[in-house]
């Protein structure tokens, strides 16, 4: 499976994927706001995109899929909800589907909602695991949930589905937020360590925009999926943002409330 990441420096800070097949380069957008970079990705990867993957409704995931079809003549998927948000979806995806590209790529889809209530992720299911999980899960952080979104939702995405993954399943994020967010596990567990050492490398020119997570580092890093740790629990009581039942659920809610005004 060849897998492209295109970082869009836009203000957004997106990522747009292509997912290809090594054998027949056929290839799958995801989210290809950007589509001129994406094209001429494709191009200079000896690429033929046949699909286009939209992972939830909002404009800057969806901005570019009128281009990439016009130039590509790829059909439109996105989650069967999302059919009345986004324009032109010719097929409508839920949690159980496979997408295949050529004979080397097979995909997963799961029902991940939260930061938007139709919103997919792409699980690789070859030997070398990969999720694609648009604004769900970001490098050290989680996506908002402003836009028709549900911080509940999010949480049972997390801990019902997200945490189950294989340890060593790669990360795909629609956004680079990564020093920030490093930075907000910081201001509540001052001596990750782990976190700390990943917030360093940051400093080198283009890391954010390179580093590829997998789950693995983000139970280390990221204070959503650290919802025990005593310094956390701490840290929010003295935000006054915590009750004594201390529940996951509880805590999750109130680090999401938290991170929205940080």
């Amino acid at each position: 499976m060849i897998i492209k990441q295109i970082y869009t420096y836009n203000n957004y800070r997106n990522f747009n994927y292509l997912i290809g097949c090594e054998n027949t380069r056929e290839a799958i957008a995801v989210d290809p706001l950007a589509y001129e970079l994406c094209l001429n990705e494709a191009k200079k990867s000896n690429l033929k995109i046949v699909s286009v993957i939209n992972t939830h409704e909002h404009l800057d995931h969806t901005g570019g899929n009128e281009k990439i079809i016009q130039h590509t003549g790829a059909k439109l998927y996105a989650h069967y909800n999302a059919k009345n948000s986004i324009k032109g979806v010719d097929i409508g995806l839920k949690a159980g589907d496979k997408i295949k590209v050529g004979n080397t790529v097979s995909l997963d889809i799961l029902d991940t909602p939260g930061h938007t209530m139709s919103h997919i992720s792409l699980l690789s299911s070859g030997p070398e695991k990969s999720l694609f999980c648009g604004d769900t899960l970001f490098n050290a952080g989680v996506g908002n949930c402003h836009n028709g979104g549900n911080p509940l939702s999010l949480y049972n995405t997390f801990y019902n589905q997200l945490i189950k993954l294989d340890k060593k399943t790669k990360i795909y994020p629609g956004h680079d937020y990564l020093i920030t967010n490093l930075q907000f596990t910081l201001s509540l567990e001052p001596d990750n360590k782990s976190a700390y050492d990943l917030l360093q490398k940051c400093k080198m020119e283009d890391f954010s925009t390179s580093f590829i997570s997998c789950l693995e580092t983000e139970l280390k890093v990221n204070v959503f999926f650290r919802l025990k740790e005593r310094s956390i629990l701490e840290s929010l009581k003295n935000k006054n943002l915590l009750s004594a039942s201390e529940s996951p659920q509880e805590v999750f809610l109130a680090l999401r409330e938290l991170r929205n005004e940080w």
